[in-house]
């Protein structure tokens, strides 16, 4: 069954663009399955988990050494994206990307055995919507966010988007121009539910970095408990240990994968950040990083 739902977002996408070609067909077939969402959306549990943050911070391995525990069932897919991109495609759509209510009951009830789905898309922390619909709909939900040096988290991303075509600015005219590039679109993104801006989430380098911002806004809403806030670095470093720890917040039993690789590495070349510009950036996240620090009890030492 795990295999099966694995394989499930592939055959989609094939379909989808397959169908693209042909217009007509295409949009009777989404509203067809939307059709077949509301009516059968009510037989999908919800996630117990949502890992909500950062991109570029080792989501996709976390996830997938996850989805590697025998009592972890996956999604339709890593990054549904519902609570931010696709809320209007409602409920009874999310739903459906998750197992069945009944495979779930023969796995606890028959089978003895813990049962825990959850997603990863980890835009929804900064989405202006996404934490008042997440409250609405999955409120006891666990949360877990990886946290990595904001300095080489923005220039991780920046290198993605130059090697994806996204991007043509050097790394620092790019954080000179960020502001300009992006505060149209995310004050857009605010004053309108139905508007999503990839310009934003491709070109927020530093302002994806001021993670406490983000994190005080949640923790305004839900207990600390529900929360799990990872150190990248240490993460990769000590990943079984690391991995040990999640398992115990969402209460699985230890288990260990047959090993630890990465999963998207990204192999291109990548330019190093000039060192003056680097200590600039120290000096801009400082003050951040400090608040961060207090907000969590523990300091990540990114100044060194």
């Amino acid at each position: 069954m795990k295999i099966v739902n694995r394989q499930a977002p592939k055959t989609r996408r094939i379909l989808g663009r397959k169908l693209e070609k042909h217009r007509q067909l295409h949009k009777f077939s989404t509203s067809l399955y939307l059709k077949y969402c509301s009516l059968t959306g009510f037989l999908h549990v919800l996630p117990d988990f949502l890992i909500i943050g950062f991109v570029k911070c080792g989501t996709t391995s976390l996830y997938e050494y996850l989805l590697q525990h025998p009592y972890v069932y996956p999604p339709a897919g890593k990054e549904i994206d519902y609570f931010d991109r696709l809320y209007a495609k409602g409920i009874n759509w999310y739903k459906v990307n998750f197992p069945l209510k009944l495979h779930k009951t023969i796995v606890k009830n028959l089978f003895r055995k813990d049962f825990v789905t959850g997603e990863a898309t980890p835009r929804y922390i900064e989405h202006p919507y996404a934490l008042d619909r997440i409250k609405k709909i999955v409120p006891n939900a666990k949360f877990i966010i990886l946290l990595r040096n904001p300095i080489d988290r923005a220039f991780s991303q920046y290198n993605q988007n130059l090697n994806n075509g996204y991007e043509y600015l050097s790394f620092e005219d790019a954080i000179k121009l960020e502001k300009e590039r992006i505060r149209e679109r995310y004050e857009k993104m605010q004053s309108d539910e139905t508007y999503y801006s990839w310009d934003y989430d491709l070109f927020a380098y530093l302002e994806h970095g001021v993670y406490v911002n983000k994190i005080i806004r949640w923790m305004n809403v839900f207990p600390k408990d529900q929360f799990l806030i990872l150190h990248s670095e240490e993460f990769l470093k000590n990943t079984s240990v690391v991995y040990h720890r999640v398992l115990n917040f969402l209460n699985l039993p230890k288990w260990e994968p047959i090993e630890y690789s990465l999963f998207k590495k990204q192999t291109y070349q990548k330019p190093r950040i000039d060192p003056a510009l680097r200590k600039q950036l120290v000096e801009y996240f400082k003050p951040h990083n400090e608040r961060l620090y207090k907000l969590l009890g523990t300091d990540f030492h990114w100044e060194n």
